[in-house]
């Protein structure tokens, strides 16, 4: 499948509750101020599941999956 998997943070929607980090801590760290941090935006395929499940489990929408390069 062409193109690469991406993780995307909308900034103004994230409330840095962190539920995201619980699903995929090597994947993002909130921050004691909050703030949510990518740690690697990248997702290979066979992470895909998991991405997703960080992604809809985020109580705020904060999160997408997008494909580049298609």
């Amino acid at each position: 499948m062409p193109g690469t998997l991406r993780v995307v943070v909308d900034r103004s929607r994230c409330t840095g509750i962190g539920i995201c980090e619980s699903v995929q801590p090597l994947r993002y760290e909130v921050g004691d101020d909050g703030t949510l941090a990518v740690l690697d935006d990248v997702v290979p395929e066979e992470d895909r599941a998991t991405a997703e499940e960080a992604i809809f489990g985020c109580p705020a929408s904060a999160l997408s999956l997008i494909r580049e390069g298609d």
